[in-house]
């Protein structure tokens, strides 16, 4: 059985570290995908349960150097643990390396001659870069143990050279004045290496945990207890996850919801914003649906859970979030396979900047060609190419998510931004989806066994509309109907004491060969002039009544066309109603083409028709109904209202069910790949322009070589500077 599942990953220094972890999970047998995103240290792996487990996983990844965390109920608690302790131990590192690299520094820029500061500066350049820097040397031989390099090897290879170089010179002096050099010692360059890159990283890791801020607030919604009343009304607080589908649970004022549920008593206003992005609270009375995650006001109730632990719309909603974080862009593919030969790519450049310069400089080439080497190590930076992609989509995503949009993936992030054309389906969407029967006509002398009829037929079709004359006929008689049938985009029909009957469309009566009276037809073409929905229902070939169906526009839909045209897309609407109603909705909404009478495999066949033609398509639809559509379009968004086929389908999941949230998705989407772009512009050229220069390049032409201090400075903020460009998202409209 297939599985996906994210698992956060321990011990990641840099993005060579997750390519590794990543092709560590890819070779595993049973593993179909693994996608190990550096910015929020996680794994999003699929695989075959049979084939492999958590554990294997696990076990395949340490022997690698690296942990994961497989234990599904404390997982995020242990990822979040180790992160605080990991940050603790980086910022105690972190000031103590810059405490002590200040003197070293002052001591080789402008003591340098003193004997007893050379002294000075090796003790505590000794204590900077073997204490406070140990983390990138025992990283190293980590690696090398297992046949790998890092970043930290870069770091620790450059420090550990300066330190050396440094302490030959400092113990042996006479071995290069013999020979008519004047040694020198690079202390202050190590010591503030390690300073400057260890405070790139605590800054990176600080706004790398900005990125997830938005997964950590949906969390902070999950209560950890729930009061669970038992048979003799005796209530008992909990952990919620003791809590059993079918237990009664009591909501007190004040209090968040812990499971989704069905209320049983009491009333109240609950707090619903979380989930649909409306500020306004829900009336919730007996029979209304909670969720969990939801605020309750000032009164109190109680309700049947009807979902719990993973289940709930808000682990569903936890869950695709984090498995569209953890997924990766197509672009991030070729950033992948130069993060995964980076390190020794720029090592054998380092090794050969030295030798060149001391091959083609006799004079001052070993000391410079040393200089440049190590600087050459320092610079190069793919941590900035590893964070450029995922830590965009991570805001991105979380953005999105504290609006009510749901992005199920980073490609769907890549084809939102493309799209021209936007398809939306009438009910439920350019409308609110919930119709209610305004005016009915019934034939003379028609009695109230008609009625019940039409009831029952109307209870057994699954059309939204059919809800609505159930409630406006309110009645509670069944009839027993015989042969009933679903004629797709046209009705139902039923047969009752041998006589057949038909609800549905004025085409449904057609192709029953049922006359219709001129006094129907009249009043059909009345209401829908007036942007109605009419309902025709005959027995034999006799029209017993029409009845007339509204549906409010919603109050936003208007402005949302109005955004789309303003931002390039053009809006077109389906529906299977008639045509002189779906002109009335797509006039008062601003749609300036649609189509009226289509069925549902008619609406994937007019997508694929724009499609042909050139067009990027976003169906949006209720995620139901328009299955096929939605399956046949390049974006797929479901105006779900937080249902669960909606969630697990769509590409995009509007939870409010606003068509005003579709432009801000296709904006949101837009900034999101501008800010990959920029990142990956960024991050590409510091490398391409940063170690050429390290390596000397502009010394023949003007004598400027690059020191190795500045080196560890630029390489420390790429990555800052990457992290805060995309941290910028949060805050773009």
């Amino acid at each position: 059985m297939q599985k996906k599942k994210v698992f956060p990953v321990t011990g990641l220094g840099c993005a060579a570290c997750a390519a590794r972890v990543n092709k560590v999970l890819n070779a595993c047998e049973g593993v179909q995908e693994a996608n190990v995103n550096y910015a929020s240290a996680t794994a999003l792996v699929c695989y075959d349960d049979s084939k492999c487990s958590p554990e294997t996983l696990r076990k395949a990844v340490e022997d690698a150097g690296y942990g994961l965390i497989v234990e599904e109920e404390d997982a995020e608690e242990d990822a979040e643990a180790d992160r605080v302790r990991q940050y603790k131990a980086l910022r105690r590192q972190t000031f103590g390396a810059a405490a002590l690299a200040v003197p070293v520094f002052v001591l080789g820029m402008f003591f340098m001659d003193l004997r007893w500061g050379h002294w000075v500066s090796f003790a505590l350049s000794t204590v900077v870069v073997f204490v406070f820097g140990r983390r990138f040397f025992i990283s190293t031989f980590r690696q090398l143990r297992h046949g790998a390099v890092n970043m930290d090897t870069l770091v620790a290879s450059s420090t550990g050279v300066a330190w050396l170089f440094s302490t030959f010179n400092l113990l042996f002096p006479e071995f290069w004045r013999s020979r008519g050099i004047e040694p020198h010692l690079y202390y202050e360059a190590a010591s503030v290496i390690i300073a400057f890159i260890l405070i790139g990283r605590l800054l990176e890791a600080r706004a790398k945990h900005k990125t997830t801020g938005a997964i950590r607030a949906l969390m902070g919604l999950q209560p950890k207890t729930v009061t669970v009343v038992a048979d003799d009304g005796a209530e008992k607080e909990v952990p919620v996850q003791w809590a059993r589908v079918g237990d009664t649970i009591a909501v007190r004022p004040g209090e968040r919801v812990a499971l989704d549920g069905t209320v049983v008593s009491g009333e109240s206003y609950v707090d619903e914003s979380m989930l649909s992005g409306e500020p306004v609270p829900v009336l919730k009375q007996s029979g209304a649906k909670v969720y969990a995650g939801t605020i309750n006001q000032r009164g109190a109730f109680r309700f049947k859970a009807d979902k719990t632990g993973g289940d709930t719309m808000l682990s569903q909603i936890i869950r695709m979030v984090q498995d569209a974080q953890g997924s990766k862009a197509p672009v991030q593919n070729l950033v992948d396979r130069i993060a995964s030969v980076f390190v020794p790519v720029i090592m054998s450049i380092a090794v050969l900047v030295f030798a060149a310069w001391w091959i083609f400089a006799p004079e001052d080439g070993f000391i410079h060609g040393l200089l440049s080497m190590i600087t050459v190590l320092i610079i190069a930076c793919p941590c900035a190419l590893g964070l450029a992609t995922p830590t965009a989509i991570i805001v991105g995503i979380g953005k999105g998510a504290r609006n009510g949009i749901l992005i199920k993936d980073a490609a769907s992030l890549e084809v939102a931004c493309k799209v021209d054309t936007a398809v939306v389906d009438k009910t439920g969407t350019v409308t609110e989806g919930h119709p209610e029967v305004v005016e009915q006509y019934w034939a003379a002398g028609t009695d109230d066994f008609s009625r019940q009829v039409l009831a029952s037929l109307e209870k057994l079709s699954e059309h939204p509309l059919a809800e609505a004359v159930v409630d406006a006929l309110a009645l509670d008689a069944d009839v027993e109907i015989s042969g009933f049938g679903n004629v797709p985009g046209k009705g139902v029909c039923g047969t009752v004491d041998g006589v057949s009957y038909m609800a549905g469309s004025q085409a449904l009566l057609e192709t029953g060969s049922v006359s219709i009276p001129d006094e129907f037809v009249r009043k059909a073409m009345e209401w829908q002039s007036q942007a109605r929905t009419v309902i025709w229902f005959a027995s034999g070939t006799a029209v017993l009544a029409v009845l007339a169906v509204t549906d409010r526009i919603r109050g936003t839909s208007a402005a949302a066309v109005a955004k789309l045209r303003e931002m390039g897309i053009r809006t077109v609407m389906l529906t299977g109603d008639n045509a002189v109603s779906a002109e009335a909705v797509a006039r008062a909404a601003g749609i300036d083409e649609f189509r009226a009478g289509v069925l549902p495999q008619d609406k994937a066949a007019f997508v694929k028709e724009l499609q042909d033609a050139g067009h990027k398509v976003a169906m949006v639809g209720d995620g139901i109904n328009d299955s096929a559509a939605l399956a046949q379009a390049d974006l797929s968004v479901a105006m779900g209202g937080g249902s669960d086929i909606a969630i697990d389908t769509a590409m995009v999941t509007i939870l409010s069910s606003d068509l005003m949230k579709v432009p801000e998705a296709v904006r949101l989407s837009q900034l999101t790949v501008r800010t990959v772009r920029q990142n990956l512009f960024w991050a590409f050229i510091y490398n391409i322009i940063a170690v050429p220069v390290a390596a000397g390049v502009l010394y023949p032409i003007n004598g400027f070589l690059l020191n190795p201090m500045i080196g560890g400075a630029a390489m420390a903020l790429s990555s800052v500077s990457v992290v805060t460009n995309s941290l910028r998202l949060r805050r773009r409209k």
